[in-house]
């Protein structure tokens, strides 16, 4: 049985007219994505049993993770289907996934939106999730050059009614969208909004703790401001997600995502600060917070991340006097 269990709301929602009150949400947090070639003896050991497998490994974690494959092409359904068998150990495991880029950057300037075709693809890698019960919510993420616009708003419209009998999130990364007639058009089509941490910078949207469906949504993407926007070639493109939360920086973040759960049914938490398994050291740590106890800690995270030691509920498998990390964590 999984060591970090689904979070249930400390602050269930008031009952009205004597009728008991709603059950608490459910609250999962876990992070994005699993196949990052910098996580071998960071999250995952350096000699990997036989039948190793990440999304396996971090089900002994996480109740969720957040897949990424899927922003840049559809799902194979034979691998939703593995990663379904992946994960059965975890009975309250659920995954989330972004929608093709197809749909939320490349088209929404220039055409009336992807193919039939593309959309078929879409659908035939989420249903057997779907199917499963083990699809969550699929996160439409636009770009910070998605602005809202009558034009815009029509078009996410568009997407919202495409694909509205999945449970959606979505995310705006620009302040125009932080308005009155965006919520209610996600409430109107049964949307989620995707609170977000990312660098502020310009317009960008700033923290929130709106939940607009019954899927409550928060991603945390770090706070790199000198590489978010960085045009810079020598930049390798990890560097925008090399970033490490403090507990003093999570903590109001534990609030919101407390705040969110009153509304919503389902909470999904993802850490997307992915270089060197800071994802899922801040995920641990938001565990924690919400729970307000010790958490199962990977080996050998722990060693490259003294700060685990901490909320550490397992004693070390190896005991070791120097810890294996010395890299600078921000």
């Amino acid at each position: 049985m999984p060591s970090s269990r689904s979070i249930s709301s400390r602050q269930p929602r008031a009952a009205k007219c004597g009728v008991d009150a709603s059950p608490p949400a459910i609250i999962r947090v876990g992070p994005a994505g699993w196949s990052y070639p910098d996580w071998g003896g960071y999250v995952y050991p350096s000699r990997r049993s036989k039948g190793f497998h990440q999304a396996s490994f971090l089900a002994e974690f996480f109740d969720t993770i957040e897949i990424n494959t899927s922003f840049y092409q559809p799902l194979r359904p034979d691998h939703a289907t593995q990663w379904i068998d992946r994960v059965a150990a975890n009975p309250r495991f659920v995954f989330t996934a972004k929608l093709w880029q197809r749909f939320t950057h490349d088209t929404f300037s220039t055409t009336p939106g992807a193919t039939a075709d593309d959309e078929r693809a879409v659908r035939a890698g989420f249903d057997p999730l779907r199917s499963a019960g083990k699809l969550g919510a699929i996160l439409l993420q636009f770009p910070f050059s998605f602005h809202r616009t009558p034009e815009t708003a029509s078009y996410l419209a568009g997407i919202l009614k495409r694909f509205g009998d999945y449970p959606l999130v979505v995310e705006v990364r620009h302040a125009s969208w932080n308005s009155p007639a965006t919520f209610a058009l996600l409430r109107e089509h049964n949307a989620g909004f995707c609170n977000l941490d990312q660098p502020i910078i310009g317009r960008s949207i700033g923290p929130s703790e709106a939940a607009t469906s019954a899927v409550g949504y928060i991603r945390l993407h770090g706070r790199r401001y000198d590489t978010w926007f960085t045009d810079d070639a020598t930049v390798p493109t990890h560097e925008r997600y090399n970033y490490l939360y403090s507990p003093e920086e999570l903590a109001p973040w534990a609030s919101r995502i407390h705040k969110v759960a009153e509304k919503a049914r389902d909470v999904f938490v993802v850490t997307n600060n992915h270089y060197q398994g800071k994802s899922v050291v801040n995920a641990l740590q938001l565990i924690s917070i919400l729970k307000r106890s010790k958490v199962k800690v990977p080996e050998p995270l722990r060693q490259h991340y003294p700060e685990l030691e901490e909320i550490a509920a397992n004693p070390p498998e190896s005991p070791t006097l120097f810890p294996l990390g010395n890299e600078v964590k921000r």
